[in-house]
């Protein structure tokens, strides 16, 4: 993680430099919860950056919205400070249409990441468009339950003998980040079928990262696997959405049974 200028002091670039992006393996934090080779899910890490801006042709600033789509399968995360700082370096330069933004955007993640990442570039005239979503799901953040212990323990996880297919939600879920230890806050809706998870033991998990150390999308792949060891359900799908940092917010699906849900941006975000 050396290599990182997360955590350092950095300059901006006046000019598109692709070479700020950097890229963290993925093998890092799988191979430390021993998630095994052929992965027990798919999905992606859906991102949206609220601060894209270059110039035209003739000097005049552009702004736009830019959505992207990183699949769980490329060997690499991007890294989210580099991505500002890159995503900063078009501020300045000069690109013919909006369509060779949303390419060279998208080639310069798809080399970071290792595998094809979908991107689509949201034009000003497009905004008004744009709605928010809900995670829809029983919110069990108002269980009357104490907290004495904030150190991650997936034996809080138990499950009752009944059988059940539901969704439960939380907007509880707090990490650090793995460098800075600055705080990320996070919405996370849980979707299953199989023996009924208990709720009080659930949050109890989901609140016991409040001081855990880790990225937005291994958070989400150690939540995953957890409950998959512990509570082991039929089907399982954990999609978490964080609030925005520097402009970028990231959003990791995971799931055993469904294909990524639709980008819908939550209130908080």
């Amino acid at each position: 993680m050396d290599h990182l200028t997360l955590g350092k002091s950095v300059s901006y670039s006046q000019e598109y430099d692709n070479s700020l992006l950097q890229a963290v393996p993925r093998s890092l934090s799988r191979d430390a919860i021993k998630l095994p080779s052929e992965l027990p899910f798919h999905g992606s890490d859906i991102w949206n950056g609220y601060e894209l801006s270059w110039l035209n042709l003739k000097g005049k600033p552009q702004v736009a919205i830019l959505r992207c789509e990183v699949p769980v399968t490329s060997p690499n995360l991007i890294e989210s400070k580099s991505f500002k700082l890159y995503l900063n370096s078009f501020n300045q330069s000069k690109f013919g249409s909006l369509q060779l933004v949303a390419e060279t955007i998208e080639s310069d993640l798809s080399q970071c990441a290792g595998e094809k990442v979908e991107v689509v570039v949201i034009p000003s005239s497009k905004f008004s468009s744009i709605e928010f979503g809900l995670f829809e799901g029983k919110c069990i953040d108002d269980l009357d339950i104490e907290i004495t212990d904030f150190d991650i323990s997936p034996n809080l996880l138990r499950t009752e003998n009944i059988a059940v297919e539901e969704t439960l939600v939380s907007h509880l879920l707090k990490s650090n980040c793995l460098i800075t230890n600055q705080p990320d806050w996070g919405s996370i809706l849980i979707k299953y079928a199989g023996n009924k998870i208990d709720e009080d033991g659930l949050l109890r998990y989901l609140i016991s990262f409040r001081q855990h150390n880790e990225f937005h999308e291994q958070c989400v792949e150690r939540i995953y696997y957890d409950i998959l060891q512990m509570c082991k359900p039929d089907k399982l799908t954990v999609y978490a959405r964080y609030t925005r940092r520097g402009g970028l917010d990231i959003n990791p699906f995971r799931s055993n049974f469904e294909t990524t849900y639709a980008d819908a941006r939550l209130a908080r975000q």
